[in-house]
């Protein structure tokens, strides 16, 4: 009976690797068969979904709902732009690490001024306050290019070991962007499925319990508001060399309510799930952007089917789709 538990459990968990992979194929030949609008589509796509399972760390995993995530996007964004202009010859992986790091050290500031003096809807509106004050500051700062933006930003020159690789030739960017996000993809998956994931969620169910298990609870949320800072940030530094331009407007608050909406779409309580939600949510965008005026009112009433047509997320639509199927081959696996 053991064995055939184990290997039951390793086959559920090798199905999803299976379609990572797929998709991951899918998604390196779209160079090969699409025009340029497409494929920056599909880096932006990239982008946001890293955006979004970040988010999902604090949201899905701890229950902490903050409106400063723009913050820290536009801060690692802003951080390793402004260092590839005035130190030309940086390496960019560095750049990118400066800008994620810079993300994480506003997390961390945040996270001591309102996790320690606030929770719940104080928590998200003292979030909210202290990421507006985030973009008032890039709006009003004549190096970051003040309402204007960071124009001109150059794809880099990827230096790694002996090799140099010339990120600006071709879809050599994207891929290195899906490279990246595949990375810090893994890395999440990893912090989720971890130990630190199983302590954060069980914050989120019962924190007076696990306190009395001696566990720091408020040490273990400002870890996962830290972790997110960063990822986000990482993923902020990205986009810079992608749309070779920065405007203040990706600090702004209703910047932060794409991953919330990404989560809630995708499935919040799902690690792909705000995968799910990104590519929906980028899709009808997408989809809509030729309808001036009455976009927002389609994406919106699209958007509220799916939330009361499917109350926990499209991941959890498919599960329960999937379900009568697993359970079927569940029982030929025991008889």
């Amino acid at each position: 009976m053991m064995g055939h538990s184990k290997r039951h459990r390793d086959k559920h968990l090798g199905l999803p690797l299976l379609l990572v992979i797929l998709v991951l194929t899918v998604i390196s030949s779209v160079p090969l068969w699409a025009d340029g609008g497409f494929i920056f589509l599909v880096g932006l796509l990239l982008i946001q979904t890293v955006f979004a399972l970040s988010y999902n760390i604090l949201f899905g995993l701890t229950g902490l709902v903050s409106f400063g995530q723009a913050a820290l996007f536009a801060t690692g964004a802003y951080a390793a732009a402004y260092l590839m202009r005035i130190f030309p010859d940086i390496p960019f992986l560095l750049a990118l690490l400066a800008g994620g790091l810079a993300g994480g050290a506003i997390a961390a500031l945040i996270g001591v001024v309102a996790l320690r003096r606030a929770s719940g809807i104080y928590f998200a509106i003292l979030t909210l306050a202290l990421g507006q004050l985030v973009y008032t500051m890039i709006g009003k700062s004549t190096a970051l290019g003040r309402e204007d933006g960071m124009t001109g930003i150059a794809r880099p020159v990827l230096n790694f070991f002996l090799f140099e690789i010339d990120l600006s030739v071709g879809d050599r960017y994207f891929f290195f962007i899906l490279a990246a996000c595949a990375v810090v993809a893994g890395l999440l998956w990893w912090v989720w499925y971890g130990r630190i994931g199983r302590i954060l969620y069980a914050v989120r169910q019962d924190p007076e319990r696990v306190r009395f298990l001696g566990i720091n609870v408020q040490r273990y949320r400002e870890i996962a508001f830290i972790i997110s800072g960063i990822t986000t940030a990482f993923a902020g530094a990205l986009l810079g060399p992608w749309q070779q331009i920065l405007t203040p407007e990706i600090a702004d608050w209703s910047y932060s309510a794409l991953p919330i909406l990404m989560c809630l779409l995708g499935g919040a309580t799902y690690y792909w799930g705000p995968a799910a939600g990104a590519v929906l949510f980028v899709g009808l965008s997408h989809a809509t952007r030729m309808m001036p005026g009455i976009s927002e009112l389609l994406i919106g009433g699209v958007l509220l089917l799916v939330v009361l047509a499917v109350p926990g997320g499209v991941a959890a639509g498919l599960a329960r789709i999937g379900k009568p199927w697993r359970q079927s081959k569940e029982e030929r696996v025991y008889e």
